[in-house]
């Protein structure tokens, strides 16, 4: 999955870490989970088993950054009457069949391909008739992939986006003021289908919360627009928030929360997966192991909670996963990623011991950047002005002047991040 692995691994312990790192990043693959729950023409959710030829057509409804790696899977062991695929643009769709309708939206902010796909799925969905089966394959980034605002344009949808993703939001923060600004998400995109179905969720979320998932468009929403109205006062957001956006929130704050899913939804990965795969790799290559988990925090509370849990013994790996927050307050390049291991970095360049230091998203874009996150020595020659770099969300500047940046490209997967830190 590593592109770059070779160049990258120029020491022993390095090739070690990479190794880990990679066992992560292939066991994130959805075809790795998918085959627990789909053979042929049937889904097993625990206990029940779906049929699907007790059915007239079967259709595959597939959004997010793993959308095309899992409808490939699906399509080769059931018979697809028809689908929709939705994906970043200038990702490079995996297969191509004449069955699928192909989007390619807008990510991290939506744009117009996001509001077509949304009206389509939405249209499409409703058509349906209750002789058919709608199975739903879901992962992160659907969010912004699917939109359809709610009384508002898309670009106050666009405005209040980019102003959450600069905040320092968390995700469920991010995602519950999304739900009450959208036709779609917060399970309205399946409340008037006709049709059975069920959605089968890759997590990209640290609580593994099917309503924060994609917005959980699929799923009920244990939310309101007052909690959604709190997100943006706690952000101090009330003034740069388009003034529609705020009147619109109080309009529906009356609303009550939903009490149920229309749908049937069940989580086949989560970020854990992952982990366990990457000890178990640690261990083999005879490392004591310890995983440390979620990563949720800010970046810089999060390196520093990380840095206390690194193992006493040399010959050790800690591997630790999930989403820290970044708060931007510059304008330079970076990912939470790299901005996680510059954080890691200070608090540890100066320490006596040899540590190897690295963390990735499993999605293979780490920010605004093209690389997926990096791996670095704490005991690099000349660094410098950690701080300056910091202050300006420069992250990637500095990998690019001092190494280690690593490349994968888009995945087609998505289960957040992954990191280590080796000491040796």
């Amino acid at each position: 999955m590593i592109n770059n692995f070779n160049s990258l691994a120029n020491t022993a312990a390095k090739k070690k870490a990479l190794k880990i790192l990679d066992a992560g990043l292939i066991a994130a693959q959805p075809k790795n989970f998918l085959n627990k729950f789909v053979n042929k023409n049937q889904i097993q959710l625990g206990r029940d088993r779906i049929v699907l030829s007790d059915y007239k057509k079967i259709f595959v409804v597939a959004y997010g950054k793993a959308a095309d790696s899992m409808a490939k899977y699906v399509s080769q062991r059931i018979d697809v009457s028809e689908g929709i695929i939705v994906i970043p643009k200038n990702t490079k769709l995996l297969f191509r069949d004449k069955k699928f309708k192909i989007f390619y939206s807008g990510h991290p902010l939506p744009d117009r391909e996001s509001v077509k796909a949304g009206k389509y799925m939405l249209d499409f969905i409703n058509n349906c008739s209750k002789h058919d089966f709608v199975l739903f394959l879901v992962s992160g980034g659907g969010s912004s992939l699917l939109a359809l605002p709610d009384k508002i344009t898309l670009s106050e949808k666009k405005r209040v986006t980019k102003l959450l993703l600069e905040c320092g939001a968390t995700i469920d923060e991010f995602n519950c003021v999304r739900k009450h600004l959208s036709l779609i998400k917060g399970g309205k995109l399946v409340q008037n289908m006709n049709s059975h179905g069920c959605a089968l969720v890759m997590s990209d979320v640290v609580s593994n919360d099917l309503s924060v998932i994609s917005s959980g468009c699929t799923y009920y929403d244990n939310t309101t627009s007052t909690d959604a109205l709190n997100i943006i006062k706690k952000y101090s957001l009330e003034t740069k928030i388009p003034k529609r956006v705020i009147t619109h929130l109080g309009h529906n704050s009356k609303r009550k929360k939903q009490r149920r899913s229309r749908i049937r939804n069940k989580i086949i990965a989560t970020n854990q997966d992952c982990l366990n795969t990457m000890a178990v790799k640690s261990k083999m290559l005879n490392f004591s192991t310890k995983i440390y988990s979620p990563v949720k925090e800010d970046v810089s509370v999060s390196a520093k909670k990380i840095v206390r849990r690194i193992p006493k013994s040399k010959n050790s790996c800690l591997i630790f996963g999930g989403e820290p927050t970044v708060k931007v307050m510059g304008s330079g390049d970076g990912g939470r990623n790299q901005e996680l291991v510059l954080q890691i970095l200070k608090l540890t360049h100066n320490d006596h011991n040899n540590l190897l230091i690295s963390s990735v998203t499993t999605d293979g874009i780490d920010g605004n950047t093209k690389y997926s996150g990096v791996l670095i020595e704490n005991h690099m020659a000349g660094i410098q002005n950690i701080n300056s770099y910091l202050k300006n969300n420069n992250s990637n500047s500095f990998f690019k002047k001092y190494g280690g940046l690593i490349k994968t490209g888009p995945t087609h997967t998505n289960l957040v991040d992954v990191g280590l830190i080796i000491k040796y």
